[in-house]
C-alpha cells in the first residue's frame, strides 16, 4: 500500500446520503483500500483528480452475514471515505449524476 496512490481510490460512491451531501456541501464519497489513512486520501484525491481538499472522514463498514439455504458467509468488509472539497472547487467526474 505503500507509495502507490493508484490503489487507494477504488471507485466513487453514488448514493442518497453522499448526492444529498454533494448538494449541501461540497464532498464526495469514495470506496477506498481497507489500509488506506486519511492522509493518503487527501495526497490520492489530490494528485488524481487535481482538486484542492479540506477535509476527509474515514468510515470502516463490517461485511454482513448472509445465508444461502444452509450455507452461511460474510460478505467482505470495505472503507468508505467522505471527502469535502475547497471552496470552489469541482469533480466533474458527479456533475453529471
Amino acid at each position: 500500500m505503500k507509495g502507490d496512490l493508484h490503489q487507494v481510490l477504488i471507485q466513487p460512491l453514488l448514493t442518497e446520503k453522499i448526492t444529498a451531501l454533494r448538494e449541501q456541501g461540497n464532498t464526495v464519497g469514495f470506496l477506498v483500500h481497507p489500509d488506506a489513512n486519511k492522509i493518503q486520501i487527501r495526497q490520492a484525491v489530490e494528485t488524481l483528480l487535481k482538486v484542492k481538499v479540506s477535509r476527509v472522514n474515514v468510515v470502516n463498514i463490517r461485511g454482513k452475514v448472509k445465508r444461502l439455504g444452509r450455507f452461511v458467509g460474510k460478505r467482505s468488509d470495505w472503507k468508505k471515505a467522505f471527502v469535502t472539497l475547497k471552496e470552489g472547487e469541482k469533480l466533474e467526474l458527479f456533475e453529471s449524476v
